[in-house]
């Protein structure tokens, strides 16, 4: 044989995307059994959290073990865990970050979906899209509140963006697509010049009513029930917003929406779009990459966009001035406004 040169290549990354479902099931177990809450109070053993929690030791162990692995918990030489700064922001239930409700939907009932997906890329489609009605009501009925903390900071990124805080006038402001209420709840929340009218399907709109509710705001929230492609949205809003919407709808229903949406701006009125944004060349970022074939599982034309096209589709409808704005995370804003 002979020698090669340059290093050796290993199958080390392949191993570990081999065993990449395990890490979301293990961390929407942890949270499904309230660890991260428990351990919100201070370090404790695998024993105590076992009393605490109801589940066996030998179970939780394993499960702890993984998450410091993870670098989700610590483990101190006495056997104590705890949490680290990450989890403390965003896995603790009465945390304003608190993305565990998320964590438990996708980890446990999301990722069956995805078991399909040698049958969808063979067909192009879903066995059920949940971007219709008759499947997508009671779908993002589930779905809406876990994500409410995901899109948060990039509501309070727009709302500087758009100098809300120094609003002197009323803002009409129309939530395409609004789920449980999070840009008209973030926007609102920065200036009470904001008004919101919040357009979903009725039983989605339910989840929105008592979103609003609980964060004080149901006397600044009016609410549209319909398909968003059908309902009137009417005309003269400051500001419209779509989040997380486009990448449901694929190209042409989206290029429809967006001039609907246009249409409904007052001059001078501004939309913003948050969204899972690829680069042009659709090489990254790996989480748009990802949300992309998510699509391909979940809806029948639906795909993820760069800020190139978007930016297109925004000029084709009328619009001038488009810019993007990364909050950070794997979310990107898109802005543009109504000449």
């Amino acid at each position: 044989m002979t020698a090669t040169s340059g290093p050796a290549v290993r199958p080390d990354r392949i191993m570990e995307m081999i065993w990449g479902y395990a890490a979301p099931i293990i961390l929407a177990t942890a949270v499904h059994n309230k660890v991260f809450d428990l351990l919100d109070a201070g370090p404790k053993t695998v024993e105590e959290l076992a009393t605490a929690s109801g589940n066996s030791t030998r179970g939780l162990r394993s499960i702890l073990n993984a998450l410091v692995g993870f670098q989700f918990l610590t483990k101190s030489s006495d056997g104590r865990y705890a949490l680290t700064p990450e989890s403390s922001a965003f896995l603790v239930s009465s945390k304003p970050g608190y993305l565990g409700k998320f964590v438990e939907f996708s980890g446990l009932k999301m990722i069956q979906t995805w078991l399909p997906l040698p049958e969808v890329v063979r067909t192009g489609k879903p066995d059920a899209a949940v971007n219709q009605q008759r499947t997508g009501d009671s779908f993002f009925q589930e779905l809406v509140e876990p994500i409410f903390a995901m899109s948060y900071p990039a509501t309070q990124a727009a709302g500087q963006a758009l100098g809300l805080a120094n609003a002197k006038s009323p803002i009409k402001q129309l939530d395409i697509g609004t789920g449980s209420g999070v840009w008209g709840i973030g926007l609102a929340q920065q200036s009470p010049q904001v008004t919101v009218t919040a357009q979903d399907w009725p039983g989605v709109l339910d989840v929105t009513r008592r979103m609003a509710e609980r964060f004080g705001l149901t006397d600044r929230f009016k609410f549209l029930a319909g398909d968003f492609h059908e309902v009137d949205f009417g005309t003269g809003y400051n500001l419209v917003t779509i989040g997380h919407i486009l990448h449901s709808e694929g190209v042409d229903r989206s290029r429809q929406l967006l001039k609907k949406a246009a249409a409904a701006l007052a001059p001078k009125g501004t939309i913003v779009i948050s969204e899972f944004l690829v680069n042009q060349e659709r090489t990254g970022p790996p989480m748009g990459l990802i949300f992309a074939v998510n699509m391909l599982a979940h809806t029948e034309n639906g795909d993820t966009f760069s800020f190139e096209e978007i930016s297109g589709w925004l000029q084709e409808a009328g619009l001038v001035n488009a810019r993007k704005i990364e909050p950070g995370g794997p979310v990107g804003l898109v802005l543009a406004d109504k000449a």
